[in-house]
């Protein structure tokens, strides 16, 4: 008998396991991978934390254990649950004042417990995302808190660098360091000079042998030369000593005044949140100066990075540790050494936490002094000379000053009050404060009205206007970003009530182009920016002949007829002598407008270049068209772009120039002169040149453009053959065969580009690149050269020619 073959209703009794056909593969578990560049960088910052973290804990008065909890704690929480992934969380100098007050007032214990509520309230700031709103503190009064807190630093830590102990207080330390300078300890004298000595001389080693040993962290010779010294030579002088972990404070209740205890959350708090989120800025704008951190490393979240940081102090008060916050030193040092996530971060929080448990015998070799050097130096340098230039120029050095004095002599949240207080104080100074001036020029009246104009300088405007002579002209320059009602009104009627009388007024602003005129039928409504516009002023009321450019630029062909040419001729030479005027004076208003406010902007600039030489990046050819602004479209600056523009942006083939090597010669020169890295090509939309070519007739007369323009014929007949296709813009075919032309042109003066020696030589040895690029005019679009081979060549038969926009 024929064997059984089970049928397939038999079959289907068994559960079968059904693929999904499209279904993808299960993902594989992730492994917890460190990038080298962490490891290095954690190493790095690790060397910098440890001598410091021992030396703010000194500072403080705090067990010195309370400094290595805080920078582990800071290391591991912070990093893994803040919002900035490269910034360096744990014990700052900019904390050192705020806790040595509370561990004097109310006890270490109390001071861990005071650290947790602060990370609480910071933990409540976080979740109302209000970490943006601590950005709003002006820059002068965190400097100038920065600098008080450094000066109470440096001034409390000259008592242990001479062998004393520090006072209470900055003005008890001033009082007591007279007799501390008669009983000098020179052991200490001696190794706090040594530490000073390896910290400023150890970065400044020049050569080779330099730059290697410059990768090991300064503060970290610093203390371990003093450390050596001291103990191979056998001084006697106050070492560290780190009690058992097994008799280690934890937080305990404060006790003490209600309204004190939430002053000093509040203070703690304050400080670590700006100090944090300050210092998150500071590091992105660290990380976006080295693009090859910038791609792996995203910019900080402030709110996440708020609430990273609470979660940090309540866990570092909870242990026993010091307040943690953002530390501006290891985070420069972290994003310095090539950091590229949050690894780096962790990991040396968790190297902390191997050097407290098993390098407590090396630990306690460090002289009491060294850390105490370490830390001055660390105050001294909280004073920066480049804060106080930057708010000297902002005209802020007095909320500065203001904030440093309150700091240093009544407390660090006293001292910000006060610096508040004054930038309150200073802003409405601004405000109120308006100076008028006057004076005549050649029969003109120049009134000058300097600040914000308000009510409060109504009066003194009025009495400075009712002076003008009737009939005069008068030039109102108003250099302010603001205007209330009163003074517009003020403006506006006795500018309405001079015109009235026969007088001309007009209205500036600081960049010298018009405001704020009247609106009668009679006068032109110009905006400030209207000059960039090519516009020409014309009466608001009633409809206006057209002038010869608004015909040419946008009528089209109907306008033409509308006048006989004789008289159409008349009106143009009419309107062109008007222009000629209009165009001369403003040409010399923006040139006084350059050189009264642009000049001084730019002028430190320029002066470098002007020295230094120019050293542009790249060689950008383009039309002639006025419409195309290489700055703007390109947002460069002088120095940047070595511009060369001509009627189409043609390139001339290299023996074709016929007399004209001008472009050849800017070419050659860029290349092997100025040694540029790109060359880029920039066509148009609605170009000129191109519409000529389309209607080009054979013979005629050859004048210089149909000369010029047989540099384009290539692109023609480029645009004609059957076996190459057109380009395309953005994925869709061109408007039409000029903008198909305009786009063909690119790619063809590309090919010309490449048939110069120069050119040629700089590709074969990969200096050069070339680039296409196109911008439409009316889009305000640009576009980048984009080529698509399917496995040919770009300048090969049947490549795909194009232009999308950049990535």
């Amino acid at each position: 008998m024929p064997a059984c073959v089970p049928t397939r209703a038999a079959d289907s009794t068994r559960p079968r396991r059904i693929h999904q056909p499209h279904s993808p593969p299960p993902t594989p578990p992730r492994r917890f991978r460190i990038a080298g560049a962490d490891l290095s960088a954690s190493i790095a910052v690790f060397l910098i934390a440890l001598p410091l973290s021992l030396g703010i804990a000194l500072a403080t008065g705090a067990p010195l254990q309370s400094g290595l909890v805080a920078a582990a704690v800071g290391g591991i929480v912070a990093a893994r649950l803040g919002g900035s992934p490269l910034q360096v969380s744990g014990p700052a100098a900019g904390l050192t004042v705020v806790t040595a007050e509370l561990i004097h007032r109310y006890g270490w214990r109390a001071t861990c417990a005071i650290t947790v509520l602060a990370g609480v309230a910071q933990l409540g700031l976080g979740c109302l995302r209000v970490a943006r709103t601590a950005l709003a503190v002006s820059p002068a009064i965190v400097h100038g808190m920065l600098a008080g807190i450094g000066v109470t630093i440096a001034v409390a830590q000259l008592h242990i660098v001479l062998g004393g102990t520090p006072q209470s207080s900055v003005l008890d330390n001033l009082r007591a360091l007279p007799a501390q300078l008669a009983h000098v300890h020179p052991a200490a004298v001696s190794m706090s000079v040594l530490t000073l000595t390896l910290l400023f001389a150890w970065p400044r080693i020049p050569g080779r042998v330099g730059r290697v040993l410059r990768t090991v962290p300064a503060a970290l010779v610093a203390v371990a030369g003093a450390t050596l010294t001291a103990s191979l030579t056998g001084l006697v002088l106050p070492k560290v000593d780190l009690p058992s972990w097994s008799s280690h404070a934890l937080a305990g209740l404060p006790e003490g005044p209600v309204l004190g205890i939430a002053a000093a959350v509040l203070t703690v708090t304050l400080v670590c949140s700006v100090q944090s989120l300050l210092g998150a800025v500071a590091v992105d704008k660290l990380v976006a100066r080295r693009p090859a951190q910038q791609t792996r490393v995203g910019r900080s979240d402030l709110n996440r990075e708020l609430l990273g940081q609470g979660a940090a102090n309540v866990v570092s008060g909870a242990l026993g540790g010091l307040p943690v916050a953002g530390v501006a030193v290891r985070s420069s040092a972290n994003v310095q050494a090539g950091a590229v996530s949050r690894n780096s971060t962790m990991l040396h929080g968790v190297f902390v936490v191997v050097a407290a448990l098993l390098m407590v015998p090396i630990l306690e070799l460090i002289p009491l002094a060294s850390l105490a050097a370490l830390v001055m130096a660390v105050g001294i340098q909280m004073v920066s000379l480049h804060h106080i230039r930057t708010v000297t120029r902002h005209r802020e050095v007095l909320v500065y000053v203001v904030t440093t004095l309150g700091v240093v002599c009544l407390g660090v949240l006293e001292g910000v009050v006060l610096g508040v207080s004054m930038a309150v104080a200073v802003a409405l100074h601004r405000l109120a404060r308006t100076r008028i001036t006057h004076e005549e020029r050649g029969g003109v009246h120049y009134v000058r009205v300097r600040g914000q104009l308000t009510f409060l300088a109504v009066p003194r405007l009025s009495r400075t206007l009712h002076l003008m002579p009737q009939g005069a002209h008068v030039a109102l320059e108003l250099d302010g970003s603001f205007m209330d009602h009163a003074a517009y009104e003020s403006l506006q009627d006795w500018q309405n009530a001079h015109v009235a009388r026969g007088g001309t007024v007009e209205l500036t602003g600081r960049t010298g182009t018009r405001i704020a005129e009247p609106a009668g039928p009679s006068h032109c409504r110009c905006r400030p920016w209207t000059p960039w516009r090519n516009h020409h002023c014309e009466p608001s009321a009633g409809p206006q002949p057209a002038s010869a450019d608004d015909r040419s630029g946008g009528a089209g062909p109907a306008d033409e007829s509308e006048t006989p040419d004789g008289a159409d001729d008349a009106s143009g030479a009419a309107g062109r002598d008007g222009r000629s005027g209009q165009s001369g004076h403003q040409l010399a208003r923006g040139i006084s407008a350059f050189q009264r406010n642009t000049a001084p902007l730019v002028r430190g600039e320029l002066a470098r270049l002007a020295r230094e030489g120019q050293r542009p990046s790249q060689l950008f050819l383009t039309c002639a068209d006025s419409r195309l602004v290489t700055s703007m479209i390109t947002s460069s600056g002088p120095g940047d772009l070595f511009v060369v523009r001509n009627v189409g942006n043609l390139v001339p083939k290299p023996g074709e120039e016929s007399g004209d090597d001008s472009v050849a010669a800017a070419i050659e020169y860029a290349v092997d002169v100025l040694h540029v890295r790109s060359i880029t090509v920039c066509g148009h939309s609605g170009c000129g040149a191109m519409q000529a070519l389309l209607n080009a007739e054979p013979g005629g007369a050859q004048t210089p453009l149909k000369r010029w323009l047989r540099h384009g014929v290539p692109s023609l007949e480029r645009m004609a053959a059957k076996n190459r296709p057109w380009a395309r813009l953005a994925g869709r075919a061109p408007a039409d065969a000029v903008e198909q032309l305009c786009l063909t042109n690119v790619v063809q003066q590309l090919e010309h580009l490449r048939a110069h020696e120069s050119v040629a030589r700089a590709l074969r040895e990969g200096a050069l690149e070339l680039h296409g690029m196109y911008f439409h005019v009316g889009e305000a679009q640009a576009y980048l050269l984009v080529e698509h081979d399917d496995g040919e060549l770009f300048d090969h038969v049947g490549a795909t020619e194009d232009l999308r926009h950049p990535a």
